[in-house]
């Protein structure tokens, strides 16, 4: 199989959850022996002519800035001895982030995420879920760390966390899981939330039955899949826990401490988003680790899977 990483495209707005997903990005590539490039957006809307002088001078000032930043960033990765390519686009971020991902061929993206929630994230919105839901390529989210030193180092990834629902697009998360952890050596535990049926007034004998079938089939599947990460090579275990998914997703890993988030989403946008939300995005707003999020990924055709699609 080729490298699962060999290009990281890194976006940057200079903030301080940007600076400590820089630190990510560089462990990463450094682990993967990995082409590293760092990109940031001069923001530019639509309808806005860039030649028109106001314009121009906003832009410049920006690019000006941008340039120093990226520079500094340059000097300080170079004295670490990790070689780095430099990009400037101008337009609205999310979407030249998609658009040099897809030029670059960037296997990762890494951004950082403010983590906004409430009607602050409303009115405000998200780059990063915005980037998750069209990017070509895993994301990688991370928050800023409040009191942290703003760096992270891959030898700290040791214990994986991968919320599955046994959609295809969540097993195809957890084969991405499985190989990134095989590189780094670590841990992976297979979570799934399994919600409550809601039962008329006529509960009887015959649902408690079904609900004790259902949980007897799911414990079957993820047994199963634990057992194929584990022949893998993977210290594996699996989590089946009952509760609505956003709530008992967060608070399990809240409580256990994991070091990484890999889940699937299926990419939603525009009403289908709005209708039927984002468990991904949930996460990327109340996770207390980086989440990396898997919308599509290919394998190749001669990949052997190690995640069976299929049920037991």
């Amino acid at each position: 199989m080729a490298p699962l990483i060999k290009r990281i495209l890194f976006a940057t707005d200079f903030s301080a959850c940007a600076e400590r997903a820089m630190g990510y990005a560089v462990t990463l590539a450094a682990a993967w022996k990995a082409e590293l490039c760092v990109m940031t957006v001069l923001e530019l809307y639509p309808g806005m002519d860039p030649d028109y002088t106001v314009n121009k001078m906003y832009l410049d000032h920006l690019r000006t800035e941008a340039i120093r930043q990226l520079e500094a960033v340059q000097s300080r990765l170079k004295g670490d001895g990790q070689e780095i390519t430099t990009r400037i686009e101008i337009g609205i971020p999310s979407q030249a982030v998609q658009t040099v991902a897809q030029t670059t061929a960037a296997d990762l993206l890494v951004v950082g995420t403010h983590g906004r929630t409430g009607l602050d994230h409303v009115l405000i919105g998200s780059t990063a879920e915005r980037v998750v839901r069209v990017a070509p390529c895993p994301v990688l989210a991370v928050k800023a760390d409040k009191g942290g030193t703003g760096t992270t180092a891959v030898g700290s990834i040791k214990r994986i966390v991968v919320p599955i629902d046994l959609s295809s697009c969540s097993l195809d998360a957890l084969e991405y899981a499985t190989q990134f952890a095989k590189h780094i050596g670590a841990s992976v535990t297979i979570l799934h939330a399994m919600e409550p049926v809601a039962y008329g007034l006529d509960f009887s004998l015959s649902h408690a039955k079904e609900w004790k079938r259902q949980r007897e089939y799911l414990e079957e599947r993820l047994t199963v899949l634990s057992a194929c990460l584990t022949s893998f090579g993977i210290n594996t275990d699996h989590v089946l826990k009952p509760g609505m998914p956003t709530d008992s997703i967060t608070s399990y890993v809240t409580q256990h401490g994991y070091d990484l988030m890999v889940m699937g989403t299926h990419g939603r946008r525009g009403i289908s988003h709005i209708l039927v939300g984002s468990i991904a995005g949930t996460m990327l707003r109340h996770a207390p680790c980086p989440v990396l999020t898997v919308r599509q990924f290919d394998f190749g055709v001669d990949y052997q899977r190690v995640v069976p699609l299929g049920g037991p």
